[in-house]
């Protein structure tokens, strides 16, 4: 069955966005191989904000026949391909029906507690950053559930990126 793994940067101290929405800080790792990691998805979920991040100019497109699924209720239209959900437990339980690759839960925080409340998310994957922001979006919500994780892989960059990949105990599916 399809997982959904919730892959993102964080910052040392828990953040995945400063105070103002920014990610200027995410330092780019050259160790990583995008094209390989992009080639285990072929589905995205967003939500609001995260979405409207990727909108901005220079935010690179997702690829040619992936699934962008956005997540609002205050959202009335999103740009194609992107198609726009409320029902978060519906639409994953369609998406992991279908045949396909893994599903990338992009962001944010708090589609993230949501989905953790609803035992949806399969995997953890963070990039710890080398940097303390002291502030901003927690990597998770402050409402979600205690949430026991099994450690999988962890690994460092040469530039001092720390990778974590952790199971979610319990996960829905």
């Amino acid at each position: 069955m399809r997982r959904v793994r919730y892959r993102v940067a964080a910052s040392l101290d828990g953040y995945i966005a400063g105070p103002d929405g920014e990610i200027d800080w995410i330092s780019p790792d050259p160790s990583v191989d995008f094209a390989a990691v992009y080639e285990g998805f072929d589905s995205v979920l967003l939500g609001r904000r995260t979405y409207e991040l990727t909108q901005q100019p220079g935010a690179p497109p997702w690829p040619v026949g992936w699934r962008v699924i956005v997540f609002s209720r205050t959202l009335s239209t999103v740009a194609p391909p992107a198609v726009l959900a409320t029902n978060v437990d519906a639409t994953v339980a369609e998406l992991r029906q279908r045949p396909g690759r893994d599903i990338w839960l992009f962001g944010g925080s708090s589609l993230c507690a949501s989905m953790l409340t609803a035992r949806l998310v399969d995997r953890l994957e963070v990039a710890v950053m080398p940097v303390v922001l002291g502030g901003g979006v927690h990597l998770i919500a402050g409402d979600a559930p205690r949430t026991r994780l099994t450690l999988l892989r962890s690994s460092a960059s040469a530039n001092g990126i720390v990778h974590l990949e952790y199971d979610v105990e319990r996960a829905g599916g």
